[in-house]
């Protein structure tokens, strides 16, 4: 399905990534119009206040989103489509009064309510791609064209926005997001009603999602998340201090764009030719010594390579993680999992971006850099050691272990059978 060029214009995948690609450019203008009101329009001592709360309010969204969204899309067939189509809708109404009130106490609710209503629609759209393609080995590449068309139009549609933000105002980035918002709606209620809803969750199923290789891959994706939230802040209150022009934070910004790309386009490939927990490794370890090696003098130069090495590191990640999920996690909960795991990441982003806001005054780039260096390569190193503990269980190293009690089989375990079966 994904690889017709007859049938792509019009395939249910085609069509979840239109509307992926709204929202995107959608976010893509609020999040400047956003940025602009709240981080460059002061000093960096003013701005640390206002991004603590913006922070504070990224969080909140979750709880609205693990209690009421998931089930929400769970309990009718078209629920996911319908919630994405509504998700927009209610976008559209609140960019709008967001820009009527970017100077009032009314900012920070109406922007928690976009929040949260775009977090829904990450939900949705994960809970959908398994519905799209034909089988599950389709899954890794549909993960991909998503992350890279979404990526691309990310920063596509970033630029008419601070265009806009420049000669106009902010607000106006916010009426082009309510634009989009309200196409959005047309797009979402094209994708197609699928056919049947999965099986409730079974706790075997539940099980398998605790799977001693997904947890391990959590974490390793959760650190890189993290990784991600911290440079994007240690960098942008490096460049306030340093009385560093806007248009550097987007030129940092276009490097994590770039790496981003390349991580999503050279996952796939990468995965033919090795595990997804290889890749994995990787992408904790490279990124970590790139920060190792930049956090010797932080040049800008430096500064901006290591954001472009873990936007990378993160993008590829996500592939191989996505991937590592659907070779070992039940099929029937492929949605759900994606969602579940997808909020505990974006949980983990905000609180790795917290660490440079709170510690502004006391951590500098070097030695944000040299954190970050330790953090990935200790990681990348200790799943490593976990992912060969899995694949190479140790030997007991008494020859006479096996002996048991008198009683027992002969050559089997003390005990017999029965405390295989049932340990501790």
């Amino acid at each position: 399905m994904l690889s017709d060029p007859r049938t792509y214009s019009s395939s249910p995948f085609a069509r979840l990534v239109i509307a992926n690609a709204v929202s995107a450019w959608g976010d893509a203008a609020l999040t400047v119009a956003l940025a602009g009101s709240l981080f460059f329009s002061v000093g960096a001592a003013q701005a640390r206040p206002k991004v603590l709360l913006y922070l504070a309010l990224t969080v909140a969204p979750f709880v609205v989103v693990a209690p009421v969204i998931g089930p929400l899309l769970d309990r009718a067939a078209g629920g996911r489509r319908l919630l994405m189509a509504a998700g927009f809708a209610a976008r559209c109404v609140l960019a709008v009064l967001t820009a009527r009130h970017l100077n009032g106490l009314l900012l920070y609710p109406l922007a928690f309510g976009v929040l949260v209503l775009s977090k829904g629609h990450a939900v949705a759209k994960a809970a959908l791609v398994p519905s799209t393609v034909d089988t599950h080995e389709e899954l890794v590449t549909a993960n991909s064209r998503i992350s890279l068309i979404s990526t691309v139009v990310s920063l596509a549609g970033g630029l008419p926005a601070v265009g806009l933000m420049k000669l106009f105002g902010p607000e106006w980035s916010l009426y082009l997001a309510a634009v989009v918002y309200a196409a959005g709606v047309v797009t979402a209620l094209r994708i197609r009603r699928p056919a049947e809803l999965p099986e409730p969750e079974s706790r075997a199923e539940i099980e398998e999602l605790h799977a001693p290789t997904i947890l391990l891959a959590v974490t390793g994706m959760g650190l890189l998340r993290g990784a991600v939230g911290f440079m994007t802040f240690l960098v942008a209150f490096a460049l306030k201090r340093a009385g560093e022009p806007a248009w550097l934070y987007g030129v940092v910004l276009l490097a994590s764009g770039a790496g981003n790309l390349g991580g999503v386009v050279l996952a796939p490939r990468l995965r033919k030719r090795l595990r997804e927990e290889v890749i994995l490794v990787g992408s904790l370890l490279a990124p970590g010594l790139v920060a190792l090696l930049s956090a010797r003098d932080a040049t800008k130069l430096g500064i901006t390579v290591t954001a472009a090495a873990i936007a990378f590191g993160s993008a590829a990640g996500k592939v191989a993680f996505d991937s590592l999920v659907q070779r070992d996690g039940p099929e029937e909960l492929y949605g759900r999992a994606f969602a579940r795991f997808e909020t505990r990441f974006q949980l983990i982003w905000v609180a790795g971006a917290l660490i440079p806001v709170a510690l502004l005054d006391v951590m500098d780039s070097r030695l944000g850099l040299f954190v970050l260096a330790i953090v990935l390569g200790f990681a990348g190193l200790s799943y490593f050691g976990g992912m060969r503990g899995l694949h190479n269980p140790p030997r007991h190293p008494d020859p006479h272990r096996g002996a048991g009690p008198p009683g027992g089989s002969p050559g089997g375990p003390p005990g017999g059978p029965e405390e295989i079966s049932s340990p501790g």
